[in-house]
This record gives structure tokens, C-alpha cells and sequence, in this order.
């Protein structure tokens, strides 16, 4: 399986972006790939009853009803001949029609629930969720001899180090007294504290790391804190005790409830800014017309969205000249409203940030951007 990186997530939903209709459906697939007990993947029948479901709301005989069968067909085929049985997460976006589109995405992270959503342009707002929630972030793991660093990047280590530092606490003949030999001890703890860091540091500046999590003993953890230089000791977003031999699996796990933790925590803390500057009419602006109107002149920085699509509500009709695609017939659809306001924050540069907890920005309508300038 092609490892998927968060940078190449990012490249794919660019590129989804971009999408315009022309008439044909568009169908957007995400699917949890993950094996139940007995090893077997679980979607086979949401496929069958979705696309069975959704075929009956096409004309018979027409272009669009054969176009979206084509499709069907083809994402059948690539199930039954091409996922592998490593992923736990799988997209597909696809379309048939004039120029045919096929994108298909293996991950290691696990999606959680299977949808199928038909539109007439790429339903980007679950892609769009899964970057924003797993960020690449180093993991170090360490005692006072050897360490270990993992860089974990969308439910996968991208990148893995290990070291031990030679031991030099005793004398060449053995013979040493016990305070001389404390000495030696704490030297070599020290030394392996500083190799410790200058290796994190030069991951963390080769894979643009923002997130540290450090985990170890008693002995080492001060150590290391006490040599990180300002820049990495602002990226350190938990400490855990974990032993050196930790299996993978369980380190992933525990540092990845450590992620979950920090994105509570610096969701409250930007709704929190969000607010303080929207209050002072200063560089933020909150609800749907006003951001989106902030989005399509290029005047967002950063996009804050709730973490449902549900909770986005579309509170004003004077926003409607504004998204001409937004059409009164269509009911303004959440998902429709959602995945146009990550469409323009991609076009225009904006980042994206999912709030997760619902009720932060529910006197909002769950939308709100901070911005780079005001008019």
C-alpha cells in the first residue's frame, strides 16, 4: 500500500477542490476498512444497498443514470481486486461523463463511518476532517541510554530513529570510587540527554514538526526538558511514562489520546480568540454570510468549523448572491454548505480547523474565521 502523508492528503484535496460540475454525478466514498473479529470487511452490504438505493433516482435510460452506473461498477472492481487488507481507512472520489476521474485512497488511519454521498462536485469535508485531526507529530521515547523517536503521520510512523549511547561510566580497570563513579554516571546521563535532543531537533526541523510528545522515566524526562531549546520546548504537548521497550502500536496509541487531548484544548483556546477579537471588531469574523464573505475576497487566514456538518447553519438569505452555486432549490444542504466553505478557504489559502466539540461554536451557526485584514 502507498503510504499517505498528510502533505500528499492535502495535494488530493486541492486537487478535489477544483472540481466544477459538468452535469454528470460525482460520487464521494469513504469507507471504514478495518477487518471485524473474524477478519472480513464490513461494507460490502452498505455498498450493494447505497448504490442500489441511489441508482433509482436517476432516470431510466438517461446519461446521468449510466454515467453513475459506470462509476458503481468501477468502485465494486477496485474493492474486489484492489484494496489491501493493511488499510483501515479507504476514499473514492469518481466521476464518468466527458472526462473521466477516478481517485482512490488507501489509509492507515481509520475512517470511522462508511458514506456515500452523490452530488455534482466532490464531497470534500470528511478529507478535509481527517487531515485537520491527525497531524504529523514526533514521539520520543527514551531512558537514560537509548532512545527511540517515531514521527507519526495519519495513523503511521513516517519516520523512525533509534540510538544508544555507548556506556562510559566505568573506568578502564574497573576500578573507580562510588563518587567518582556518580560522576560518570550523571555525565553519561547528561551526554545521552543532549544527543537526545540535538536528534529531535534535526527531525523536527527536516519534517516541519509542530506537536512533541516526550515519554520516558524519572531520570530522563528532566534531563531532556532541561536541554530543549525554546523552539521545540513550545511543541511539547504532553509527557507520558512509558518504558523503552513500549511495542509501536501502544506508543501510537497512547501518543495519539495525547493528540486528541491538545486538539480539545486548542480548539476551546481558538473559538476563545475567535470571540475576544470578533467582540473588539478585530481580526475575526463569525456565522456563515460573514465568513464565507471573508472567504471569497481572501480576507480568512484561518477557517474554524464545527466537526459535524450538521451543526453549520446557513442563517441568511442575504448570503445567497454571494455562493452563486448555493441555490434556494437545493435547500442549502449542510454538506454542501460545508464543503463550499473548505472549498474557498483552499482556493484562497486559508487553513482549515475542525472544532470538535459541538456546543463551542453553536451560538455561531459552528462557523467563524479569523482574519488576515479588514476592508
Amino acid at each position: 500500500m502507498k503510504h499517505i502523508t498528510n502533505d500528499l492528503m492535502a495535494e488530493h484535496l486541492g486537487e478535489l477542490t477544483a472540481f466544477e460540475p459538468n452535469g454528470f454525478p460525482f460520487v464521494s466514498l469513504y469507507l471504514n476498512a478495518q477487518a471485524d473479529q473474524h477478519g472480513r470487511d464490513n461494507f460490502h452490504s452498505f455498498i450493494r444497498k447505497e448504490f442500489s438505493s441511489r441508482a433509482i433516482t436517476f432516470a431510466a435510460g438517461s446519461c446521468e443514470l449510466e454515467s453513475f452506473e459506470r462509476v458503481a461498477g468501477r468502485v465494486v472492481r477496485y474493492l474486489n481486486e484492489k484494496l489491501e487488507t493493511s488499510a483501515n481507512g479507504l476514499a473514492i472520489f469518481a466521476r464518468s461523463g466527458d472526462e473521466d476521474f477516478f481517485k482512490a485512497i488507501q489509509l492507515d488511519a481509520p475512517i470511522q463511518k462508511n458514506r456515500l454521498h452523490v452530488s455534482d462536485r466532490p464531497h470534500i469535508y470528511p478529507l478535509a476532517r481527517l487531515i485537520s485531526q491527525n497531524p504529523p507529530y514526533a514521539a520520543v521515547i527514551a531512558d537514560t541510554r537509548e532512545t527511540r523517536i517515531f514521527v507519526f503521520d495519519l495513523g503511521r510512523v513516517a519516520r523512525r530513529e533509534e540510538f544508544i549511547t555507548p556506556d562510559r561510566s566505568f573506568a578502564a580497570d574497573g576500578e573507580q570510587s562510588p563518587m567518582r563513579h556518580h560522576r560518570r554516571v550523571e555525565n553519561q546521563q547528561h551526554l545521552h540527554a543532549k544527543e537526545t535532543v540535538e536528534l529531535l531537533e534535526r527531525i523536527v526541523r527536516e519534517e516541519k514538526i509542530e506537536r512533541i510528545i516526550l515519554a520516558g522515566d524519572e531520570v530522563i524526562i528532566p534531563l531532556l526538558r532541561e536541554r530543549l531549546p525554546g523552539h521545540l520546548a513550545g511543541k511539547v504537548i504532553d509527557i507520558l511514562r512509558l518504558d523503552i521497550r513500549t511495542p509501536e502500536h501502544e506508543i501510537l496509541k497512547a501518543t495519539t489520546e495525547s493528540l486528541r487531548a491538545d486538539n480539545s484544548q486548542t480548539d476551546a483556546e481558538k473559538v476563545r480568540g475567535l470571540f475576544d477579537q470578533y467582540r473588539a471588531d478585530g481580526l475575526a469574523v463569525v456565522g456563515y454570510e460573514k465568513t464565507m464573505d471573508a472567504l471569497v475576497h481572501g480576507q480568512a487566514n484561518e477557517l474554524l468549523l464545527s466537526a459535524s456538518p450538521d451543526d453549520i447553519l446557513f442563517m441568511s438569505k442575504s448570503a445567497l448572491p454571494v455562493v452563486a452555486e448555493i441555490k434556494p432549490e437545493n435547500k442549502l444542504s449542510r454538506k454542501m454548505i460545508a464543503d463550499t466553505l473548505i472549498s474557498h478557504a483552499g482556493k484562497s489559502g486559508a487553513e482549515v480547523t475542525f472544532i470538535e466539540d459541538r456546543n463551542l461554536l453553536a451560538e455561531v451557526g459552528g462557523v467563524g474565521a479569523f482574519l488576515r485584514y479588514r476592508t
